[in-house]
This record gives structure tokens, C-alpha cells and sequence, in this order.
């Protein structure tokens, strides 16, 4: 990567708004707004005032990076919907980083990252020296024969390790979207790179409607 790549990177998969500028390996400006809802509606005012402190425009920018969950299944709709679009608009590219890979970026390996799932559920993905194992969705129950790493961290990992004392608790090395765009930052020049994608590890709750839909018409 060249040092003076300048990304933008964003996350909306919680409750939260949160983005990040990075510029090789300095942060030029950062921002994480707390909100339960609205982020449809505050994401481009948030990116817009991150751009501004740092006195770049969307024409600057050299890729763009998005969080793509496991979360709130409209939160993590609307940053990767925005990501494609901005994408497309600017001809960057955009990077989807996962939580678990944001989570564990800068720490110590083997790590397994443990993130609140609700429903009384935990997410989990182990990183490794080598390689690293599919993300899960497991009861707490479970999570003692799950985790092989001695190291975990993550908004679960103080409640797991209530249950198994003999895991090490490691903080995250860095703020949500500025991690993001550190991972991005390893992986924006890959040939062919994907577009992002949400990762759902749960069906939607929504169902879907019972009656038939009207006939179209004409």
C-alpha cells in the first residue's frame, strides 16, 4: 500500500455512527455518535463533517472501507448500501472488514473475538497463528468446548470469562472505524476485489408477507 493512501471508513452495523480518515498511518479526523436509530440520515452529515476537519473532499479519496457486521441488520444494510454507492459514484474501490476482523486487527494471535449477539447469543470467530476459523453463532453454554485461543476480546469477552477464568481479556488496539480502515488499508489494492456484503449470522426478523402480491399489470 502506498503510504499516503487516503480511506474513509465507516460503520453503522450497531448502535452507533461511527467513521474514520486514514492517511497511511496517521488518522486525520474520527467521529462515533451513540444512536439506537437515524443512521440512514446522519451517516452522510457525519462523513461530510470528517472530510471537512480534515480539509479533503470524496474526490481525495483513494478507497473506501465499511463495516459489514454481524449486527443490526438495517444498520449494516445502510453503511454497505452507502459504500457500494459511494464506490461506484468516486470509481474506488470499497473494502468490507468485518467486525470480528476489526475487532482482532493489532492484537495478539491466536485471539478469539466474542461480541454481544442478544437473544442471550454470542458471536465468535477464532484468529489464528496460521489461519483463522468461520465466524459462529453459539448459546454461552457452548462457548467452553468453542474457544480453543487463550486470548479473547470483544463487547462478550468479560461475561465468557466469568465462565472460563483461564481466558486472557485483551482491549481492542483501536477505535471501530479507524480498525476498519486499517484492514482496509492491507487490502484495497487486492486484484478483483469484492464487493462488500453484509455477514448475517441469523435469519432476518422480519418475516416475510403471508399473502400473495398483487398482479402487475400491463
Amino acid at each position: 500500500m502506498a503510504r499516503d493512501a487516503l480511506i474513509l471508513a465507516f460503520d453503522t452495523s450497531a448502535a452507533h455512527c461511527a467513521a474514520a480518515l486514514l492517511w497511511g498511518e496517521r488518522v486525520l479526523a474520527a467521529r462515533h455518535e451513540d444512536m439506537a436509530k437515524g443512521q440512514a440520515e446522519a451517516l452522510f452529515p457525519l462523513l461530510d463533517d470528517v472530510l471537512a476537519e480534515a480539509g479533503v473532499s470524496f474526490t481525495d479519496l483513494h478507497a473506501l472501507a465499511v463495516g459489514t457486521g454481524p449486527g443490526n441488520f438495517t444498520g449494516t444494510r445502510i453503511a454497505v448500501a452507502a459504500a457500494r454507492g459511494l464506490a461506484l459514484a468516486l470509481n474506488i474501490p470499497a473494502v468490507g472488514v468485518t467486525r470480528f476482523e476489526a475487532l482482532a486487527f493489532g492484537l495478539p494471535r491466536p485471539l478469539c473475538v466474542l461480541e454481544n449477539a442478544r437473544r442471550g447469543e454470542i458471536y465468535g470467530q477464532e484468529f489464528g497463528d496460521t489461519g483463522v476459523d468461520g465466524p459462529w453463532l453459539l448459546d454461552p453454554s457452548d462457548l467452553r468446548h468453542a474457544i480453543t485461543a487463550t486470548c479473547i476480546t470483544g463487547s462478550a469477552a468479560e461475561s465468557v470469562a466469568a465462565q472460563v477464568p483461564a481466558l486472557t481479556i485483551l482491549p481492542q488496539a483501536y477505535p471501530l472505524a479507524e480498525a476498519i480502515a486499517r484492514v482496509a488499508a492491507t487490502r484495497w489494492q487486492t486484484p478483483a476485489l469484492p464487493r462488500p456484503a453484509p455477514l448475517y449470522l441469523r435469519p432476518a426478523d422480519a418475516a416475510p408477507a403471508r399473502n400473495a402480491p398483487p398482479p402487475i399489470l400491463g
